[in-house]
């Protein structure tokens, strides 16, 4: 069976959105709920995961911060960024963690190319990067890569909760406030900063069409790595 999808409305708040995805988690892990992809935007805040370092949040006034179970260090969530929270059973797909991140990175670089943008991985980075030759080249001469999508998860009896964040229009500036993923020497970016006129419905559905691909249905093992 398909996971059930949910689009939430408006800007979710984040502790109460939080909570209802582990309660989700574990009635998954219960036998009780089915899977679920719940597709949501909050309100301007900063996370930290379990990963996060206290100089990397360089404005800690400029909006609210939350601690996070997820992996990884600091993030922004806000307006016009598509966080998607994947509550998969790995039990049924494939116990492995590095796997699931991986087809995390292919489910997101399959719907971004929906728009002809080409996201790419890097073996010493988690998340979805794009190679900008249109800006300046960093100090090294290589070209810039932007982050457009951030991942961070969390596994509760081999049940992911937490997941992705798809810049599609936020205001950039507000990751000026964290090193964003502890990583200094890249930007960020999105599809409207990439010059395409995308809309939250546009990557909504190019996230439902490119699931299958990846994920399959329960039972399916996980993409190799």
């Amino acid at each position: 069976m398909r996971p059930e999808w949910r689009v939430f409305d408006g800007l979710a708040p984040y502790e109460e959105t939080c909570r209802e995805m582990e309660a989700r988690a574990e009635a998954i892990a219960a036998g009780r709920a089915e899977e679920a992809i719940w597709l949501v935007e909050h309100p301007p805040l900063y996370t930290a995961g379990t990963s996060a370092r206290p100089e990397d949040l360089t404005d800690p006034h400029r909006f609210p911060v939350f601690r996070s179970p997820r992996g990884g260090q600091y993030t922004y969530h806000g307006p016009g960024q598509r966080v998607v929270y994947v509550m998969l059973d790995l039990g049924r797909r494939g116990r492995d963690v590095r796997r699931f991140v991986r087809a995390l990175e292919a489910w997101t670089i399959a719907a971004l190319a929906e728009f002809n943008v080409v996201g790419e991985t890097r073996p010493d980075r988690v998340g979805v990067w794009v190679v900008r030759p249109d800006l300046r080249a960093g100090p090294t001469g290589a070209p810039r890569e932007d982050k457009i999508a951030a991942i961070g998860v969390r596994l509760r009896r081999w049940v992911s909760f937490h997941g992705l964040a798809i810049n599609v229009d936020p205001d950039l500036s507000h990751f000026e406030g964290i090193v964003p993923c502890g990583i200094r020497e890249h930007g960020v970016t999105s599809l409207v900063d990439l010059g395409l006129p995308v809309g939250m419905a546009d990557l909504d559905v190019a996230l439902d069409r490119s699931f299958d691909a990846v994920f399959g249905m329960v039972g399916h093992d996980l993409p190799p790595a």
